[in-house]
C-alpha cells in the first residue's frame, strides 16, 4: 500500500489505507484554508463523522462533496465506538471533523482515537488550520516553549485557583475561552499574573472581524471592554510566561503542593508535610504558605 513519503519524492495522490480513520482538519472560518489532501480524502472515504452534521455539511455543499456523515460529539461519542470500529475492521476508510481546526484540541474525538489505538487500528492525521498555532504564530510571544490549558474553569474559584498554579510558569500560556467569560478571564488573569504581564487576545482568526491585540493584562482589559462588539466570536488568549525564578523554593511543583496541603490542614502542619516531601527548608517553604494564604483569602 502506498503511504505517504518525503515531500520531494511524494506522488500528487495516495490512495486511501482500508479500515483507517482519517482525522482531518478543516477552516477555522476562511474556505481557503482547506488543503487539496483534506478535500480529496473527504471525497473519497466511505463516511465523515463530524461534530455537527448541519455545519459539515454546509462546507461539503460548499465544495461539491456528497459523502454520507454521521454525528459524533460530546454526548455520543463513547455510543459511537463499536459502530466505528465495526466499521473499520469490516475495511471501510472514514474521516472525522469537528466544526473547525483541528478535531481533538479542545474539540470531540479522543476517546474515539484512544480505542483504535488501543485496538491497533489506523489512524492518519490530515493537518491543516489549528486556533491555537495560528493564534501564537502572529502573537509575538516566545515559541520555543508553551503549554495549551483549554478552557479554564467556569467558575470563578476554579478558575483562580488554576491560574495561582500557574502564575510562575515559565513558558508562554495559550487559553481558549468563550466570549461572555472574556472580562472575567481577564481580571483572574492580572490578578494572579499581575496588571504588568504582557499577553495576546486573538480574535476570530481566519474570519472577516479577526483582530490580534497585544499588550499589559491592564490594557487589554481596557481594549475589551471599549468596544461591546470585542467581547464577540472565538477566543485564544496567550500570556507570556513568567521570568525565571531564582529561587528554588518558589517553583510550580511546590505551590501546587502547598496549596493542596493548605486546604486540607493548618498552615504549620501543611509546611511540615511539604518538608518532608520535598527536602526544602522549613523557613522558606514557610514563607511561601503565607504569601499563597493571603491570595486564598482575597478569593
Amino acid at each position: 500500500m502506498v503511504r505517504d513519503q518525503p515531500a520531494g519524492d511524494a506522488p500528487s495522490a495516495f490512495a486511501l489505507e482500508p479500515g483507517a480513520l482519517y482525522v482531518v482538519a478543516t477552516p477555522l472560518g476562511n474556505l481557503e484554508d482547506i488543503s487539496a489532501r483534506a478535500l480529496r480524502i473527504l471525497r473519497e472515504v466511505k463516511s465523515i463523522a463530524a461534530e455537527d452534521t448541519r455545519h459539515t455539511g454546509q462546507l461539503l455543499a460548499h465544495f461539491g462533496i456528497a459523502t454520507p456523515l454521521f454525528s459524533l460529539h460530546e454526548h455520543n461519542e463513547r455510543a459511537r465506538l463499536e459502530p466505528v470500529v465495526a466499521r473499520l475492521r469490516q475495511g471501510q476508510t472514514l474521516a472525522l471533523v469537528s466544526d473547525a481546526g483541528t478535531p481533538l484540541i479542545s474539540d470531540p474525538g479522543f476517546p474515539l482515537v484512544r480505542e483504535l489505538r488501543q485496538q491497533g487500528l489506523k489512524v492518519i492525521p490530515v493537518p491543516g488550520p489549528c486556533s491555537i498555532l495560528a493564534a501564537l504564530s502572529v502573537a509575538g510571544l516566545p515559541t520555543d516553549r508553551f503549554i495549551f490549558e483549554g478552557f479554564l474553569p467556569a467558575k470563578s474559584t476554579a478558575r483562580r485557583a488554576r491560574l495561582r498554579l500557574l502564575a510562575h510558569e515559565e513558558r508562554t500560556l495559550i487559553f481558549l475561552e468563550a466570549s461572555h467569560r472574556m472580562a472575567e478571564m481577564l481580571a483572574d488573569l492580572a490578578m494572579a499574573f499581575g496588571q504588568e504581564r504582557f499577553a495576546v487576545i486573538a480574535r476570530e482568526l481566519t474570519k472577516r472581524f479577526e483582530e490580534v491585540q497585544g499588550g499589559t493584562l491592564d490594557e487589554l482589559i481596557v481594549w475589551l471592554s471599549a468596544d461591546a462588539n470585542r467581547c464577540r466570536g472565538e477566543f485564544v488568549v496567550l500570556a507570556h510566561g513568567a521570568l525565571a525564578i531564582a529561587n528554588e523554593v518558589d517553583t510550580l511543583e511546590t505551590r501546587r503542593l502547598l496549596t493542596a496541603l493548605m486546604e486540607e490542614l493548618p498552615l504549620g502542619r501543611a509546611v511540615a508535610v511539604a518538608v518532608k516531601a520535598t527536602g526544602l527548608k522549613r523557613k522558606a517553604l514557610y514563607e511561601l504558605a503565607l504569601q499563597l494564604g493571603k491570595a486564598l483569602h482575597r478569593d
